[in-house]
This record gives structure tokens, C-alpha cells and sequence, in this order.
């Protein structure tokens, strides 16, 4: 089977957007993690996607802003919110790679609703803030429901300099064009696009964090291996589509 590459800018997949939004002030985390702990938290026909023989988890922190349908507008109020996710890296059977969202916290409980109940994503309803000072961007998150309720993440990173020429890890843990989920009986690829990243480094200064955990991922062994940082990008998601059954 042959992979597709990690193609940090893309042309996009898909004619028609089902979904727009703008993703704000992201933090990414990562570890690496041996890929036979993460193979049976993914769905059926993906496997750990890895690089140098290694998979990852992510631990992201942004701003969901203009959540909307198709070409109109962003949805008032309730488009605009804070998410934490915790997430994993697969490759399906016809080569392509994606995200698995193992939890995806979010500040607006109708989001959470909608989403948990057509594509069966893992949302939770948080409460969650982003504090900034300067060049220091705090994430605070307390889960409410559906649970465990009461776990908690906070982390704290400093926003470094622009990336000019990202390292294969970087591109690999960013550039990302579609996600895996399980939804009625199927596994689903759900293709998105949006403008090249702009990251910069940055540093983890402090970590509390039980989401990881509560995604039935060991707790984090050390510091991370890339701790990122970016602006932002806006995203369009197309349509979804059942990957081929197999067996």
C-alpha cells in the first residue's frame, strides 16, 4: 500500500464545503508513544500513522471562531468558542492519512450535541478560557459533561519565533487533511482544507493536564517533543464518505 506524503500545502480535495470555520491562537503538544498502545483506540480499517517508526499524541488548545454551513455565515454566538482536544494520528487502507479525535472539549453545549450526533465525535461539553499576556497563553479547561466530570488540563506556553523551514515532525503532527471516525455502524473520512500554517516554536512552561489520561492514553512520559504554536488558519470541511469495508 502506498502513503500519500505529508504535504504541508495541498491543493484542495473537495468542489463543495460543508463546514467553515477559523481556528485561533492553537497550541500543539505532542509525545511520541509506541504505536501498539494507540492501534486499538483507532477505528476500524486505520492503523497508526508514524514517522520514523513512532506514532504521537496531541494535546491542542484554540479558539473555534464563525463555526457556519456551507458558504454562509458563521453561526452567532453559538460558532464561537474555546476546544482542548486530545488526539491521534492514523493512515486508512487506501494510504491516507488523518486525525483521530480520542476527545474534543468545547465552551458551547449545542456544538457538543450536534456533533456527537452525526458523526458520533467525541465532543464534551468544558468550561474553558484563554488567557493571554504578551507572548504567555494560558489554557484552562474543566470538563462538565457527559464526563468524567471535574477533569481538568491547564497549560501555559510562550509563543517563540516564526518556523521558516519546519522539520519533518512539525509538518508531520500539523499537516493533516482529513479526519478518521467511527459514526453508525461505518468509519468515516471526512476531508478538510486550509492555508499552509504559519507556526512558530514555542515552550511548555507548565502542565496539569487529566485529559490525556481520560482519553485512555498513558499519561505523557516526559516533556513533549514539539510544543507549537500558530495565529491561525481559516478551514473548510467537505463531505464525508464511508472509507471501503474490508474483510
Amino acid at each position: 500500500m502506498d502513503i500519500e506524503p505529508v504535504d504541508p500545502a495541498p491543493d484542495r480535495a473537495f468542489r463543495r464545503a460543508v463546514l467553515r470555520q477559523r481556528w485561533v491562537d492553537l497550541a500543539f503538544l505532542h509525545w511520541a508513544v509506541e504505536p501498539e498502545l494507540v492501534a486499538p483506540l483507532l477505528p476500524a480499517g486505520t492503523r497508526p500513522d508514524t514517522l520514523d517508526g513512532v506514532a504521537h499524541v496531541g494535546l491542542i488548545g484554540f479558539r473555534m471562531v464563525g463555526l457556519g454551513l456551507g458558504r454562509g455565515p458563521g453561526v452567532p454566538y453559538l460558532g464561537t468558542f474555546w476546544e482542548t482536544n486530545v488526539r491521534l494520528y492514523s493512515v486508512d487502507d487506501t494510504g491516507r492519512r488523518a486525525v483521530v479525535f480520542r476527545s474534543l472539549d468545547a465552551s458551547r453545549l449545542v456544538p457538543v450535541l450536534v456533533a456527537r450526533a452525526t458523526l458520533r465525535l467525541p465532543y464534551l461539553w468544558s468550561s474553558m478560557r484563554l488567557d493571554r499576556d504578551g507572548d504567555l497563553l494560558t489554557y484552562r479547561c474543566r470538563r462538565r459533561w457527559p464526563g468524567p466530570a471535574g477533569t481538568t488540563s491547564r497549560m501555559v506556553v510562550r509563543v517563540g519565533e516564526p518556523i521558516t523551514d519546519p522539520t519533518p515532525l512539525e509538518h508531520f503532527v500539523t499537516a493533516r487533511w482529513a479526519l478518521h471516525t467511527r459514526a453508525y455502524g461505518r468509519t468515516l473520512r471526512l476531508p478538510n482544507w486550509h492555508p499552509r500554517w504559519p507556526l512558530h516554536r514555542a515552550e511548555l512552561l507548565h502542565l496539569d493536564d487529566e485529559l490525556v489520561t481520560a482519553a485512555g492514553l498513558p499519561a505523557p512520559a516526559g516533556p513533549p517533543v514539539s510544543v507549537l504554536h500558530s495565529p491561525g488558519v481559516p478551514v473548510a470541511f467537505g463531505p464525508p464518505a464511508a472509507l471501503p469495508r474490508t474483510g
